[in-house]
């Protein structure tokens, strides 16, 4: 069975939330979902893996976290070309500008987004969100073979 890590950071636990929603998805998909938070592995600890899946809510200013999660994703960026990634997170203000620079920035490294503005939702996932989710973690798992 096929193995899709799912890395997140989570400020007020509804990034984590969506974690679970997102291995659920893997797991109906017929995959094993593995997940980790950024804060345990590296971007090298991905350099195997074509699927995977990566979670921040919106920070600041309509951001990633800066301290864990935006070197992290600046690191990987150097090896996504090819990798088919979900990105995903939440947020209690804005409109989603810092998802869609995220797909920009993962994308324009040469990475192939399974959804192409990402999953979002505001604050706790509602039912629309963990639908979205779900069906985006079975299309990770249908990626991954």
């Amino acid at each position: 069975m096929a193995e899709v890590k799912i890395l997140y950071w989570s400020g007020t636990g509804n990034t984590a939330a969506m974690a679970e929603l997102v291995a659920n998805g893997v797991t109906a998909g017929g995959a094993t979902p593995v997940i980790i938070p950024f804060e345990d592995t590296t971007p090298a600890a991905l350099a195997d893996d074509t699927v995977f899946a990566l979670g921040c809510p919106s920070m600041g200013s309509e951001q990633l976290e800066e301290s864990v999660v935006d070197p992290f994703v600046e690191e990987l960026e150097t090896s996504v070309t090819g990798k088919k990634i979900l990105l995903f997170g939440s947020y209690g203000w804005g409109d989603g500008e810092w998802m869609r620079n995220w797909a920009e920035q993962m994308t324009g490294a040469g990475a192939e987004m399974i959804e192409p503005e990402g999953v979002i939702c505001n604050e706790a996932p509602d039912a629309e969100a963990e639908e979205a989710l779900v069906e985006a973690g079975k299309a990770l798992a249908a990626a991954a073979g």
